[in-house]
Protein backbone atom coordinates (compact mmCIF):
# COMPACT_ATOMS: atom_id res chain seq x y z
CA UNK A 1 0.00 0.00 0.00
CA UNK A 2 1.30 3.20 -1.37
CA UNK A 3 0.68 5.81 1.68
CA UNK A 4 1.54 9.79 1.27
CA UNK A 5 3.26 12.07 3.98
CA UNK A 6 3.06 15.23 4.07
CA UNK A 7 4.23 17.40 6.48
CA UNK A 8 3.32 21.14 6.29
CA UNK A 9 6.14 23.84 7.73
CA UNK A 10 6.28 27.42 8.68
CA UNK A 11 8.23 27.68 5.64
CA UNK A 12 8.35 24.39 3.58
CA UNK A 13 5.91 21.54 2.67
CA UNK A 14 7.83 17.92 2.73
CA UNK A 15 6.28 15.21 1.16
CA UNK A 16 7.10 11.65 0.74
CA UNK A 17 5.48 9.23 -1.18
CA UNK A 18 6.31 5.41 0.33
CA UNK A 19 5.55 2.13 -0.19
CA UNK A 20 6.58 -1.19 2.41
CA UNK A 21 8.24 2.04 4.69
CA UNK A 22 10.36 2.71 1.57
CA UNK A 23 10.43 6.09 0.48
CA UNK A 24 9.57 6.07 -3.21
CA UNK A 25 9.46 10.24 -4.35
CA UNK A 26 10.14 12.96 -2.13
CA UNK A 27 9.71 16.60 -2.77
CA UNK A 28 9.51 19.82 -0.86
CA UNK A 29 7.51 22.26 -2.20
CA UNK A 30 6.28 26.17 -0.77
CA UNK A 31 2.27 25.74 -1.07
CA UNK A 32 1.19 27.92 1.79
CA UNK A 33 -0.91 26.07 4.90
CA UNK A 34 -2.17 23.24 5.08
CA UNK A 35 -5.39 22.79 2.78
CA UNK A 36 -6.99 20.98 0.17
CA UNK A 37 -5.89 23.06 -2.63
CA UNK A 38 -2.02 22.36 -1.37
CA UNK A 39 -2.87 18.68 -1.10
CA UNK A 40 -3.89 19.02 -4.53
CA UNK A 41 -0.61 20.60 -5.73
CA UNK A 42 1.30 18.40 -4.02
CA UNK A 43 -0.54 15.04 -5.79
CA UNK A 44 0.06 16.86 -9.32
CA UNK A 45 3.76 17.39 -8.58
CA UNK A 46 4.51 14.01 -7.89
CA UNK A 47 1.99 13.24 -10.71
CA UNK A 48 -0.20 10.95 -7.91
CA UNK A 49 -3.81 9.89 -8.05
CA UNK A 50 -5.65 10.05 -4.97
CA UNK A 51 -7.06 6.43 -6.36
CA UNK A 52 -3.23 4.93 -5.89
CA UNK A 53 -2.86 5.67 -2.46
CA UNK A 54 -3.92 3.89 0.46
CA UNK A 55 -3.76 6.71 3.11
CA UNK A 56 -2.74 10.04 3.36
CA UNK A 57 -0.99 11.20 6.98
CA UNK A 58 -0.43 14.67 7.60
CA UNK A 59 1.85 16.32 10.44
CA UNK A 60 2.49 19.61 10.91
CA UNK A 61 1.48 23.71 10.16
CA UNK A 62 -2.67 23.67 10.58
CA UNK A 63 -2.89 20.37 9.34
CA UNK A 64 -5.08 19.48 11.98
CA UNK A 65 -7.68 22.00 10.42
CA UNK A 66 -7.73 19.59 7.24
CA UNK A 67 -11.00 17.67 6.68
CA UNK A 68 -11.20 13.81 7.49
CA UNK A 69 -10.74 13.31 3.33
CA UNK A 70 -9.63 14.09 0.28
CA UNK A 71 -11.89 12.71 -2.79
CA UNK A 72 -12.84 10.05 -0.56
CA UNK A 73 -9.50 8.58 0.70
CA UNK A 74 -9.04 9.53 4.42
CA UNK A 75 -6.67 12.18 5.74
CA UNK A 76 -5.14 11.14 8.95
CA UNK A 77 -3.69 13.40 11.53
CA UNK A 78 -0.35 12.61 12.75
CA UNK A 79 0.97 14.36 15.95
CA UNK A 80 4.15 16.22 15.63
CA UNK A 81 6.68 14.60 18.38
CA UNK A 82 5.19 10.74 16.56
CA UNK A 83 6.00 11.91 13.31
CA UNK A 84 9.28 13.50 13.99
CA UNK A 85 10.39 10.70 16.18
CA UNK A 86 9.16 7.77 14.40
CA UNK A 87 10.60 9.40 11.30
CA UNK A 88 14.28 10.24 12.01
CA UNK A 89 14.91 7.37 14.04
CA UNK A 90 13.63 5.35 10.71
CA UNK A 91 15.99 7.59 8.99
CA UNK A 92 18.91 7.42 11.25
CA UNK A 93 18.39 3.47 11.63
CA UNK A 94 18.40 3.42 15.56
CA UNK A 95 15.51 2.22 17.99
CA UNK A 96 16.34 5.10 20.09
CA UNK A 97 17.55 8.52 20.12
CA UNK A 98 17.10 12.00 21.45
CA UNK A 99 15.78 13.74 18.20
CA UNK A 100 16.44 17.57 17.58
CA UNK A 101 14.01 18.84 14.89
CA UNK A 102 15.66 21.95 14.04
CA UNK A 103 13.62 24.20 11.68
CA UNK A 104 11.93 27.35 12.04
CA UNK A 105 11.91 26.81 15.71
CA UNK A 106 13.58 23.74 17.67
CA UNK A 107 11.82 20.47 19.00
CA UNK A 108 13.38 17.72 21.39
CA UNK A 109 11.84 14.27 20.98
CA UNK A 110 12.55 11.68 23.60
CA UNK A 111 12.14 8.87 20.58
CA UNK A 112 11.74 4.86 21.64
CA UNK A 113 10.83 2.69 19.01
CA UNK A 114 7.29 3.63 18.17
CA UNK A 115 7.03 5.60 21.17
CA UNK A 116 7.64 9.61 20.83
CA UNK A 117 7.27 12.06 23.32
CA UNK A 118 8.22 16.19 23.04
CA UNK A 119 10.79 16.64 25.70
CA UNK A 120 12.15 20.02 25.72
CA UNK A 121 12.71 22.68 22.87
CA UNK A 122 13.91 26.00 21.85
CA UNK A 123 12.24 29.21 19.95
CA UNK A 124 15.92 29.63 18.69
CA UNK A 125 15.88 28.04 15.16
CA UNK A 126 16.50 29.12 11.09
CA UNK A 127 13.48 31.62 12.15
CA UNK A 128 16.01 33.25 14.45
CA UNK A 129 18.72 32.75 12.25
CA UNK A 130 16.73 34.41 9.08
CA UNK A 131 15.01 36.97 11.22
CA UNK A 132 18.18 38.53 12.43
CA UNK A 133 19.79 38.16 9.16
CA UNK A 134 17.44 40.42 7.48
CA UNK A 135 17.61 42.88 10.66
CA UNK A 136 21.59 43.01 10.05
CA UNK A 137 22.94 41.45 6.69
CA UNK A 138 19.83 42.54 4.74
CA UNK A 139 18.66 39.43 3.10
CA UNK A 140 16.83 36.18 4.79
CA UNK A 141 17.91 33.81 1.29
CA UNK A 142 19.32 30.84 3.62
CA UNK A 143 21.77 30.17 1.01
CA UNK A 144 22.76 33.72 0.70
CA UNK A 145 23.27 33.50 4.89
CA UNK A 146 25.37 30.09 4.86
CA UNK A 147 27.59 31.74 1.82
CA UNK A 148 28.18 34.63 4.17
CA UNK A 149 29.23 32.85 7.09
CA UNK A 150 31.44 30.38 5.31
CA UNK A 151 33.75 33.29 4.36
CA UNK A 152 33.02 34.73 8.02
CA UNK A 153 34.74 34.20 11.12
CA UNK A 154 32.88 34.30 14.14
CA UNK A 155 35.68 35.68 16.43
CA UNK A 156 34.83 38.99 14.78
CA UNK A 157 31.89 39.39 16.29
CA UNK A 158 32.36 36.85 19.54
CA UNK A 159 34.29 37.40 22.58
CA UNK A 160 36.38 34.60 23.40
CA UNK A 161 37.72 32.79 26.63
CA UNK A 162 40.91 34.14 25.83
CA UNK A 163 39.48 37.88 25.29
CA UNK A 164 37.91 37.76 28.79
CA UNK A 165 39.53 35.09 30.97
CA UNK A 166 43.06 35.26 29.02
CA UNK A 167 42.96 31.39 27.95
CA UNK A 168 40.87 28.33 27.61
CA UNK A 169 38.80 26.58 30.52
CA UNK A 170 38.32 22.98 31.45
CA UNK A 171 38.13 20.93 28.15
CA UNK A 172 37.46 24.50 26.60
CA UNK A 173 39.80 25.39 23.89
CA UNK A 174 40.89 29.49 24.46
CA UNK A 175 38.71 30.45 21.16
CA UNK A 176 36.01 28.46 22.71
CA UNK A 177 32.81 31.24 22.81
CA UNK A 178 32.61 33.21 25.48
CA UNK A 179 30.24 35.86 25.05
CA UNK A 180 28.01 35.47 21.65
CA UNK A 181 27.91 39.29 20.31
CA UNK A 182 30.09 40.33 22.75
CA UNK A 183 32.68 42.51 20.85
CA UNK A 184 30.12 44.83 19.29
CA UNK A 185 29.61 45.99 23.18
CA UNK A 186 32.93 47.58 21.85
CA UNK A 187 31.47 49.14 18.77
CA UNK A 188 33.70 47.45 16.66
CA UNK A 189 32.18 47.57 12.22
CA UNK A 190 32.31 43.62 11.89
CA UNK A 191 31.68 42.87 8.26
CA UNK A 192 28.88 40.70 6.89
CA UNK A 193 30.90 38.15 6.60
CA UNK A 194 31.38 38.11 10.29
CA UNK A 195 27.83 39.02 11.47
CA UNK A 196 26.60 35.83 9.28
CA UNK A 197 29.21 33.66 10.90
CA UNK A 198 28.45 35.04 14.56
CA UNK A 199 24.39 34.22 13.80
CA UNK A 200 25.37 30.92 12.33
CA UNK A 201 27.09 29.89 15.43
CA UNK A 202 24.71 31.56 17.79
CA UNK A 203 21.88 29.61 16.87
CA UNK A 204 24.00 26.33 16.60
CA UNK A 205 25.55 26.86 20.27
CA UNK A 206 21.99 27.12 21.84
CA UNK A 207 20.53 24.31 20.11
CA UNK A 208 23.86 22.06 21.00
CA UNK A 209 23.95 22.76 24.34
CA UNK A 210 19.91 22.23 24.77
CA UNK A 211 20.49 18.67 23.02
CA UNK A 212 23.35 17.56 25.68
CA UNK A 213 21.35 18.69 28.36
CA UNK A 214 18.06 17.34 27.12
CA UNK A 215 19.73 13.43 25.96
CA UNK A 216 21.22 13.64 29.44
CA UNK A 217 18.13 14.34 31.33
CA UNK A 218 16.32 11.91 28.70
CA UNK A 219 18.66 9.08 29.46
CA UNK A 220 19.33 9.25 25.67
CA UNK A 221 22.83 8.88 24.67
CA UNK A 222 21.74 9.44 21.12
CA UNK A 223 21.45 12.47 19.39
CA UNK A 224 19.99 12.70 16.12
CA UNK A 225 19.43 16.26 14.05
CA UNK A 226 16.98 16.64 11.40
CA UNK A 227 14.93 19.29 9.88
CA UNK A 228 15.80 21.77 7.42
CA UNK A 229 18.27 24.07 9.36
CA UNK A 230 21.32 21.09 9.11
CA UNK A 231 21.08 21.58 5.17
CA UNK A 232 22.91 24.93 5.76
CA UNK A 233 26.91 23.25 6.04
CA UNK A 234 27.72 26.52 7.94
CA UNK A 235 25.50 25.22 10.54
CA UNK A 236 26.27 21.73 10.94
CA UNK A 237 29.85 23.03 11.41
CA UNK A 238 28.73 24.98 14.48
CA UNK A 239 26.91 21.79 16.01
CA UNK A 240 29.97 19.81 15.20
CA UNK A 241 32.46 22.46 17.01
CA UNK A 242 30.00 22.05 20.27
CA UNK A 243 30.24 17.98 19.97
CA UNK A 244 34.42 18.32 19.41
CA UNK A 245 34.30 20.77 22.79
CA UNK A 246 32.34 18.49 25.08
CA UNK A 247 33.34 15.36 23.70
CA UNK A 248 30.22 13.47 23.01
CA UNK A 249 29.99 10.28 22.50
CA UNK A 250 28.12 8.48 20.35
CA UNK A 251 28.49 11.50 18.53
CA UNK A 252 25.49 13.15 16.97
CA UNK A 253 24.19 11.98 14.07
CA UNK A 254 22.54 14.24 11.06
CA UNK A 255 21.01 11.35 8.96
CA UNK A 256 20.53 11.77 4.81
CA UNK A 257 17.77 14.03 3.75
CA UNK A 258 16.68 15.42 7.41
CA UNK A 259 14.14 17.70 6.08
CA UNK A 260 11.93 14.86 5.29
CA UNK A 261 11.70 13.07 8.51
CA UNK A 262 8.43 14.36 9.73
CA UNK A 263 6.50 13.80 6.37
CA UNK A 264 8.21 10.33 6.72
CA UNK A 265 7.08 9.22 9.86
CA UNK A 266 3.67 10.86 9.59
CA UNK A 267 3.60 8.14 6.50
CA UNK A 268 5.01 5.59 8.59
CA UNK A 269 2.72 6.50 11.45
CA UNK A 270 -0.63 6.03 9.14
CA UNK A 271 -2.54 2.80 9.57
Amino acid sequence: MRKLGVDFGLSNTDVVLVEHNQILAHQTLKTGPASLEALSEVLQHLKVRPSELGAIASAGGLSRHLPDSFEGLPIQKIGEAQAVGRGALALAGLSEALVVSAGTGTAMIAARGTEARHFTGSAVGGGTLLGLSRLLLGTADPLEVARLAALGNPSGVDSTLIDVIGGGIGHLPPDATAVNFGRLVEQVNPSREDIAAGLVTLVGQVIAMIAINAAQAAGLPQIVIVGHLPDLEPIRAALERVWSFYQIEPRPLIPERPGLATAYGAALSAN
